[in-house]
């Protein structure tokens, strides 16, 4: 049994940057995007997989563009894919000026996410039933990340134990 991504995804969460938002930099808090991210993520997993969810993982995240002050924060997050209890959730944030309507892609990652049971375990997942050519691509990727995640645990605990 499984689920079309669109079922589970978050394609319209908005948030206006204010002052108290910003660094030093005058720049949003990079730890505040991340945090809206991870629960805009749960919510995907979540809705996925029918169960409370965890964040396992957070990979290839990139602040590519900044984003200031009176901006609009423009989120959108889809399941790429799923395994016996984890799912990859693919995550974006795209900056929108208030004034000009200009919009600027500022950061995109990837969140890991593993479905638990009432008594705290894994528990299985639906499978991602991908329709569109982009959810293929981004299915078929998800599962090479997930290939470079399993490989960079082994080299942490060899340089351990080494």
């Amino acid at each position: 049994m499984g689920k079309h991504p669109k079922e589970s995804a978050v394609t319209d969460h908005t948030y206006k940057i204010f002052p108290n938002d910003l660094n030093t930099n005058d720049t949003v808090f990079g730890g505040l995007v991340i945090s809206i991210l991870d629960r805009i993520a749960l919510v995907v997993a979540e809705r996925h997989s029918e169960c409370t969810c965890v964040t396992a993982s957070i990979d290839a995240l990139h602040f590519l563009a900044p984003a200031s002050h009176g901006d609009n924060l423009l989120f959108s997050a889809m399941i790429n894919r799923s395994w016996t209890s984890s799912m990859e959730i693919g995550v974006r944030v795209v900056a929108e000026n208030w004034k000009s309507g200009e919009k600027k892609h500022i950061l995109s990652a990837y969140f890991t996410f593993v479905a638990l049971d009432e008594k705290k375990q894994p528990t299985r997942v639906a499978s991602v039933l991908p329709e569109s050519a982009i959810e293929k691509r981004r299915y078929d990727e998800a599962d090479f990340r997930r290939q470079q995640r399993r490989q960079e645990a082994v080299d942490r605990k060899a340089r351990r134990n080494g």
